[in-house]
């Protein structure tokens, strides 16, 4: 398959999903696969079954409740064999996930889906043997101590990153995984010295 720039089809830059439905419409993990995949470029129903490996009738369902909720739509249609196929392709680049609120504590639940989702592929991936320096592998945790105002700007920095990322010419054989994460701590700290 040819490089071309992802996707192959228009959408939003970003969509603020603050509705817990759209949220729980999101935060599966064949609805997940199927929306990263469209990233790549548009799809039917068939090729989406075909790169996951599951019936049909199973991605048709996803795709339908990804429908309902705004956060796919069909971008084209075509004729095959006098059946309009549908190609269905992301509302938005980048879903944004609003803060919770204390009323709704569903939204809260992302970051933890991003983590955990991010070390199941990590630890998989290092058994199946395929943790190499040579593919661009880096994994690391740092801590530093800085302002709020600093913590906003290196948050705004590592979001362009993301997007420079899932912005990238498509091609090769393995898809790679980036998790980023900016939070506060409570670990300790020397007091400044006066």
């Amino acid at each position: 398959m040819a490089d071309h720039k992802a996707p192959d089809y228009e959408l939003d830059d970003q969509l603020v999903i603050e509705d817990p439905a759209q949220l729980k419409a999101i935060f599966e993990d064949t609805r997940i696969k199927i929306v990263d995949l469209l990233l790549e470029r548009a799809a039917t129903i068939k090729e989406l079954s075909d790169a996951l490996g599951r019936p049909k009738g199973t991605i048709g369902h996803h795709v339908s409740v990804l429908e309902e909720n705004g956060l796919i739509k069909v971008v084209r249609t075509k004729m095959i064999r006098a059946i309009e196929a549908k190609y269905y392709g992301r509302t938005a680049r980048t879903y944004v996930i609003a803060p919770a609120t204390d009323d709704d504590e569903s939204l809260a639940m992302a970051p933890g889906y991003f983590f955990r989702t991010a070390l199941s592929e990590y630890e998989d991936a290092v058994r199946r043997g395929h943790h190499s320096e040579e593919q661009g592998w880096l994994s690391t945790l740092r801590y530093a101590r800085i302002p709020d105002g600093r913590a906003v700007e290196w948050a705004s920095r590592l979001a362009e990153l993301a997007q420079e990322f899932t912005g990238e010419t498509r091609g090769g054989e393995t898809t790679y995984g980036l998790v980023l994460g900016l939070y506060p701590t409570d670990r300790p700290h020397l007091e400044d010295k006066t």
